[in-house]
């Protein structure tokens, strides 16, 4: 039995869609939803208004740096490129010959081993446009940009290059008064906060955002809030309850019409830190309709490949999954690569909040 009749990018296919049907989809695919490209031309990324995105150029086959470039004087560019691999080695290939005995305890195993490389690739990939999407929502500076740095190549994108969303969609509450900062538990007013702050964007843009993003740090400050313990307290015929997620998602629901959503996934970055999706010390409300779109474009090995039958190809979620083998050294090498961008058309109906001093990812 050969490698390429149990392990092969169809096979990985199938294996990741059994893995993924028992994991909560990312929030912002929801957000997001996922749309497909033809080619790298990104003059049909778009924020509110219309506008592209305003970016500057990259090229492949080198390491290069992409940093946004104030006004929109570009009007395509190309979108980040994501790639990485792994490989199945000699040794591991001495290993999966125990397939070819069924009663070798040892077979599944192997394979199993063999799959889980091919799934952290994609999970890996995966994570990329949830961190995109995520600083878009959420960002200390009130600009919705995006920027990822590793291998010596940044991808920088700003998406308010005239400070449009920061003067008008943004608040740091304790801008002012530093009292203000919703870690002030007994001074701050985070429900004023919130109702200011759809009313902006209804006054602005005729929706009314009824969905609020925070972490499990920042639920826990409101649960801690003088004023919403008050605000709930004065509801009950109790003196004393316990305050819980539940019971401060009733109070906003009931009182600002909102869907307080706590996000609390985490990823591990390029120096394997563990980093939260959404950060601490953030608030973003957002209305119940999709927000925009996230685009993937046609990597070159789906471009060159998957017409060819010399390769295997499948694309994955957008992601572009290559299965290739080569003859010295004996290997066979999981490719998975993206090129993806989020657009924002609904980026006016959305509202950031700063809420504490610093905020953390």
């Amino acid at each position: 039995m050969r490698i390429t009749d149990v392990y092969n990018s169809k096979a990985v296919a199938i294996f990741q869609s059994e893995v993924a049907s028992n994991k909560d989809a990312y929030l912002g695919e929801a957000l997001f939803p996922t749309r497909k490209k033809m080619g790298l031309d990104l003059k049909w990324i778009r924020t509110s208004k219309g506008l592209p995105v305003s970016l500057s150029p990259s090229a492949f086959d080198t390491v290069s740096t992409i940093r946004s470039r104030e006004g929109f004087k570009m009007d395509e560019t190309e979108m980040a490129y994501f790639k990485e691999s792994m490989l199945v080695k000699e040794q591991d290939r001495q290993d999966m010959l125990r397939v070819q005995d069924s009663s070798d305890p040892y077979a599944k195993e192997v394979l199993s081993h063999i799959f889980d490389d091919a799934n952290t690739l994609i999970a890996g990939a995966k994570v990329v446009p949830e961190r995109m999407r995520m600083s878009l929502l959420a960002n200390a500076n009130g600009h919705p940009s995006i920027s990822i740095s590793a291998n010596g190549a940044t991808y920088a994108y700003n998406y308010d290059p005239n400070n449009d969303y920061s003067t008008n969609n943004f608040t740091d509450v304790g801008g002012v008064q530093s009292t203000n900062y919703w870690t002030d538990t007994t001074n701050s007013d985070p429900m004023k906060d919130i109702a200011d702050a759809q009313d902006k964007v209804e006054q602005d843009t005729g929706v009314r955002p009824t969905n609020m993003i925070v972490s499990k740090a920042t639920m826990n400050l409101l649960k801690q809030n003088a004023k919403i313990k008050s605000a709930i307290l004065a509801q009950n015929v109790s003196a004393n309850i316990f305050m819980t997620d539940a019971r401060v998602k009733e109070l906003f629901a009931n009182e600002l019409g909102i869907n307080v959503i706590v996000y609390t996934k985490l990823y591990k970055n390029e120096s394997n830190q563990a980093k939260k999706f959404y950060p601490d010390g953030m608030a973003t409300l957002i209305p119940d309709n999709t927000l925009g779109n996230t685009w993937y474009g046609v990597t070159p090995e789906e471009a060159t490949l998957l017409e060819d039958a010399n390769y295997d190809c499948t694309i994955i979620d957008g992601i572009a999954v290559t299965v290739a083998n080569s003859v010295d050294p004996v290997q066979t090498k999981t490719i998975a690569s993206e090129i993806v961008l989020p657009s924002f058309e609904n980026l006016k109906q959305t509202y950031m909040l700063k809420v504490a001093s610093s905020v953390t990812y």
